[in-house]
């Protein structure tokens, strides 16, 4: 045969056809024609149902990146133009314009793909070989969607090295400055997409930032892992009174305030501080708050770290909890995948029982829409952020 042809072990099909995108190479039971790291396999079930077809990869434990579901279907560059056309015309429906995630790898149909688009610039992630193979096909595919005067790749996460792939960033067409300004729904951020966390900023917590408008109207705000000041800036726009943002980054203090000078937010204080220190500090000034934002870094990046994590996430929302003001709010994040919803939620009760609090839950959000979660995918689900009011 011309093809590869996988076939799994039984029962083994049913994760995929519950919507996700892996076969892990564990899951295999033979494989049958030419085995090419880069190439497309298709995957069959013990009883040879079709299930779908995708790039292997023999160096990694995610054996196949499944594409598509139709066996007759070709994977070519209008394949790729096609999801790509219709998963950016998806946020344009949404009410996106300026700077928002168009291709969310395996959740929008190209697994180990991420391409955000910053204003007239764009910023691309891959993760997987079969995408690297093609990199060119797709740089010439968002050139003529999108006529962007710049593209950058952010291909520098140690998840490459499971692929076997190096670490890169990089120009890759165009011209990209060194500061980006966009429009992060109704103010201005200038961010940096070349050393900037993540492609160059938390484009999944946008719709996030914007929903604290309901919590901090004349009231005394505290933004705790501020980066560029997302939550805070927004805070300080929508009316309150006093903003105080933390962050253990010289950089990252120099961004605030640079965010707010161009937004004319005079309210705005941005300090270097160590979050975990400063809470303390807090309580034994006696200084409380009406809104406290906790949106840390993820604390559990691989399983094995979810028990310390879990305690890390206690304390910061332990410790916050006690500075709150009686009918005041908790805005409490978690970007890590392994800190699911539930368990989440247990911690946040946790922390509440600990400080000796009655916390009602007013709100739960997720990631932004223009990162669409996948029904059978759990990794696609991974930012939660949870509004706690103070009894």
């Amino acid at each position: 045969m011309n093809t590869c042809k996988i076939t799994l072990k039984p029962k083994e099909e049913i994760r995929i056809q519950q919507g996700h995108p892996w076969v892990f190479s564990n899951e295999i039971d033979r494989i049958e024609g030419p085995i090419k790291s880069g190439e497309l396999a298709y995957v069959y079930s013990s009883k040879q149902v079709f299930l779908g077809k995708g790039f292997l990869n023999t160096s990694s434990k995610i054996f196949v990146r499944l594409l598509s579901h139709s066996e007759e279907e070709i994977i070519d560059d209008h394949f790729f133009e096609t999801i790509i056309r219709r998963s950016n015309q998806s946020r344009l429906d949404l009410g996106y314009q300026n700077s928002y995630r168009v291709v969310f790898g395996e959740a929008d149909g190209i697994p180990g793909f991420i391409v955000d688009k910053y204003g007239d610039y764009l910023s691309i992630q891959i993760l997987s070989l079969g995408i690297d193979m093609r990199k060119q096909m797709f740089i010439d595919i968002l050139i003529k969607v999108f006529n962007p005067k710049g593209i950058y790749e952010r291909s520098d996460v140690s998840v490459r090295k499971k692929e076997g792939l190096d670490l890169f960033k990089g120009v890759i067409y165009g011209e990209v400055p060194d500061k980006i300004r966009i429009k992060e729904n109704d103010l201005w951020m200038d961010v940096d997409i070349i050393n900037g966390q993540k492609t160059g900023s938390f484009l999944d917590q946008q719709d996030n930032h914007n929903a604290i408008k309901s919590y901090v109207k004349n009231k005394k705000v505290l933004d705790c892992f501020s980066h560029i000041g997302g939550f805070g800036l927004h805070a300080a726009y929508h009316g309150a009174s006093r903003v105080t943002c933390l962050d253990i980054s010289d950089v990252a203090v120099e961004n605030i305030k640079h965010n707010a000078k161009i937004n004319h937010l005079e309210n705005v204080n941005a300090e270097k501080k160590d979050v975990f220190e400063a809470l303390r500090d807090y309580q034994k000034n006696n200084e409380t708050f009406d809104v406290i934002v906790l949106d840390p870094p993820a604390f559990a990046k691989k399983a094995d770290d979810l028990k310390k994590a879990y305690q890390g996430y206690k304390d910061i929302n332990l410790q916050a909890l006690k500075i709150i003001n009686q009918d005041g709010y908790l805005i409490s994040c978690s970007c890590s995948h392994y800190m699911t919803p539930a368990l989440f939620m247990d911690m946040l009760l946790d922390a509440s029982t600990d400080a000796k609090r009655i916390t009602q839950m007013v709100e739960f959000r997720i990631q932004g829409k223009d990162h669409p979660a996948l029904f059978g995918s759990d990794e696609s689900l991974y930012l939660k952020c949870v509004t706690l009011r103070i009894k």
